[in-house]
């Protein structure tokens, strides 16, 4: 059985692939700081790989399909992709977050650098633009895109104005992501004295 033809077997290879070159790089290499990192990055792939996917075409796509009388129409991936894509964001946001705050409290404690007890800290700054970006997918964008997506009942009125709430909220979380992944690259580089670079 080839387990590229599962979603799942494509996971438990990846993992497996990355556990063995790790441990071909360094037989001590996997601890429960390289984990919580591990898992803190990958779920930070799939929720700002999923915000830009947003952003960058699903968003695009959906006005033209709208203005295209001659197309399918934007009820296919508002009915079959977007409910699925949006579980996985929002569900990767608050790995993202959780994991994050558990690497936070490997490197001197979560309140030294979220609540920035002993100075500001770069990965400080990362973190609560992470939270914003949190609160925005769970108290903005994914209630209001319920309503856009009959997910949740609603007047046309309320799913326009639904749809513009989470339009700007995944924006500003777009725009938020580049200075929150700076921030985070950083301090991963030793930066805390020069700001990013």
């Amino acid at each position: 059985m080839n387990p590229l033809n599962s979603i799942l077997g494509t996971i438990i290879s990846g993992f497996i692939l990355a556990i063995l070159i790790a441990l071909a790089y360094e037989p001590n290499a996997i601890n429960s700081w390289s984990l919580v990192v591990w898992f803190h990055v990958l779920a930070g792939v799939v929720w700002i790989g999923l915000l830009y996917y947003f952003n960058f075409v699903q968003v695009p796509a959906m006005n033209e399909a709208t203005a295209d009388s001659s197309g399918p129409g934007p009820a296919a991936i508002g009915k079959y992709v977007a409910p699925k894509a949006l579980a996985w964001f929002r569900w990767g946001a608050l790995v993202t977050w959780l994991t994050g705050a558990a690497a936070l409290e490997y490197v001197g404690g979560f309140t030294t650098h979220f609540f920035a007890t002993n100075g500001v800290t770069v990965i400080g700054i990362g973190a609560w633009l992470g939270t914003i970006m949190l609160l925005n997918v769970w108290g903005l964008i994914w209630p209001n895109q319920k309503k856009v997506l009959g997910i949740k009942e609603a007047s046309d009125d309320e799913k326009a104005k639904a749809k513009k709430i989470a339009f700007i909220a995944s924006r500003t979380n777009t725009l938020l992501s580049i200075p929150m992944l700076a921030c985070m690259v950083a301090w991963g580089h030793g930066g805390n004295a020069g700001l990013f670079f």
